[in-house]
């Protein structure tokens, strides 16, 4: 156990240092969006749209980003207006908003990163990433904009809305690869499943793994998920390499 702690925290310190770009976005209700952008080297790298859990903000990603990054990803996270500051960071969107939004009210958040992403691509992949009540809103997301999302990436979904079939109703629609992940209890392995068995793709997978998870992307932390992160770094990481071929 003590090697394979130090070998993940080993891999978390060989990541080059990489800074990030913040920038605002206008969602369509005139709400702004801020967020962080970590940029891959290359012409026309694929980009990650990164989305946060609940009573967070783009900070879940600081130490998440940056890995995507050397695989070959520019990364968009944002501050979703339904968020506070868990991981140590300030949820500066939902700060401006002044107010608590619910999960549903942060979806225009999404479509305004989304539509950055794909004016930034200039053809490459897109690919979103939500998690927890996030990774419930990427497939509302998917289906209401098929031509603009090349994949769908979701830590921990579930139906989290107000309408209890809106997140299987949403991934009825899609038919893009997908890649579902979640912590390791029975509940959470169970709602993904029933997602995933909605999902109209053929190119699906549910992550299950042996070791310990944790709830959202935070299972790829290492501070969060010290035994179990680079399991699930493994198996997302060879999801990805499709959108990276040539």
């Amino acid at each position: 156990m003590m090697r394979f702690l130090t070998a993940a925290f080993a891999a978390v310190l060989a990541l080059p240092v990489a800074s990030a770009e913040t920038v605002q976005l206008a969602a369509a209700d005139g709400v702004k969006v801020f967020g962080e952008v970590w940029r891959a080297a290359g012409a026309k790298p694929p980009i990650i749209v990164a989305f946060h859990q609940a009573g967070s903000s783009s900070a879940e990603y600081a130490p998440i980003a940056p890995r995507l990054m050397q695989a070959g990803f520019t990364v968009l996270a944002i501050d979703q207006r339904s968020g506070d500051g868990a991981f140590g960071g300030t949820n500066r969107t939902a700060a401006a908003l002044a107010r608590e939004a619910t999960y549903e009210e942060a979806l225009p958040d999404l479509e305004a990163a989304l539509a950055w992403a794909k004016a930034s691509a200039h053809g490459a992949p897109v690919v979103v990433w939500g998690s927890s009540y996030s990774a419930a809103l990427v497939f509302l997301l998917a289906a209401r904009h098929p031509g603009d999302v090349n994949g769908v990436v979701a830590f921990s979904p579930g139906e989290y809305l107000s309408n209890g079939t809106a997140v299987r109703d949403a991934a009825r629609k899609v038919e893009v690869p997908v890649y579902i992940d979640q912590a390791s209890d029975a509940d959470e392995v169970a709602k993904s499943a029933a997602i995933l068995q909605a999902v109209k793709s053929t190119d699906k997978q549910q992550f299950q793994s042996q070791s310990k998870s944790t709830h959202g992307s935070s299972t790829l932390r290492v501070d969060a998920n010290p035994a179990g992160a680079e399991t699930h770094w493994t198996a997302v990481l060879t999801f990805l390499k499709r959108f990276t071929r040539g």
